[in-house]
């Protein structure tokens, strides 16, 4: 449950004004869970993104604060793709990060949708681009290792690993943005894609044409299956092991888009 910008501490919405100037309106953001607060916000010289989250004690720093803290830690190496990061502010127990806004709007991830061409262009260009060193302790592996011997997933490529519709935007000059780098780290190429695969599903796509849609990608073909089938086991297994904390709809509805993909793959 999001907390709202009128409920940030007067020491914050100081310190925030201070490099702001007066906030003329604020629109709440309709999705994500990375943050305590996000929210755009209106100002004399244009409009920022806003992303802030309370510590869990006056020195230390809760998930969301630290999702935010590696936010800023990888902004800098991905601006071919990320909003720039303006400005941070720690005020208050709170840690509040500025973005540029931009005027796009959410990927379309259905069937024949002409935005999966324009994902793939993302998807190329990450998987091309050179390892940031913040990234080197970031392993993305790590997420499944309680489940077992992850080796076949670890790798040098830089993997954003959250290329869900929310965080692909797309603008109207064709620009393409990818936003919320919360689990961004290195690993083995195919993972982009794959971790993608329930997005697919979720669409409407079938587990097959999710499948064949990946296969445009030289590290998807050159994946070794066992890989792939290890991935699509741990991934649905981990979803399902989540459900006895949370069933929310969406968690429920992920699972399953989850456990339909490692069914295909290893029927």
């Amino acid at each position: 449950m999001r907390s709202h910008w009128s409920d940030l501490p007067p020491e914050v919405l100081g310190a925030v004004t201070a490099r702001t100037g007066p906030i003329q309106r604020v629109e709440p953001a309709p999705a994500g869970n990375h943050a305590d607060i996000a929210a755009t916000i209106h100002t004399a010289d244009g409009r920022l993104f806003v992303k802030a989250a309370r510590k869990t004690a006056p020195d230390t720093d809760g998930p969301e604060v630290r999702s935010l803290r590696w936010e800023a830690a990888i902004n800098p190496h991905v601006t071919e793709y990320a909003p720039r990061l303006h400005w941070t502010v720690e005020a208050g127990g709170w840690l509040v990060l500025a973005f540029e806004h931009v005027q796009a709007r959410h990927a379309d991830y259905a069937p024949g949708s002409p935005d999966l061409d324009a994902l793939a262009e993302v998807i190329d260009s990450l998987q091309a681009h050179p390892l940031p060193d913040v990234l080197e302790p970031k392993r993305v592996e790590r997420r499944w290792e309680s489940m077992g011997d992850m080796t076949p997933l670890a790798g040098d490529t830089l993997l954003h690993a959250d290329l869900n519709p929310a965080n692909v935007l797309l603008g109207g000059d064709d620009t393409a943005y990818v936003v919320d780098w919360t689990f961004a780290g290195r690993g083995a190429a195919f993972l982009e894609m794959a971790l993608l695969i329930p997005w697919l599903l979720k669409a409407g796509h079938t587990p097959n044409e999710a499948e064949r849609w990946a296969a445009r990608f030289p590290a998807w073909t050159s994946a070794g299956p066992a890989a792939v089938d290890l991935f699509a086991r741990v991934f649905a297994d981990k979803w399902q092991a989540n459900l006895s904390t949370n069933t929310e709809a969406w968690a429920l509805e992920h699972a399953a888009a989850a456990r339909q993909w490692a069914d295909y793959r290893l029927q």
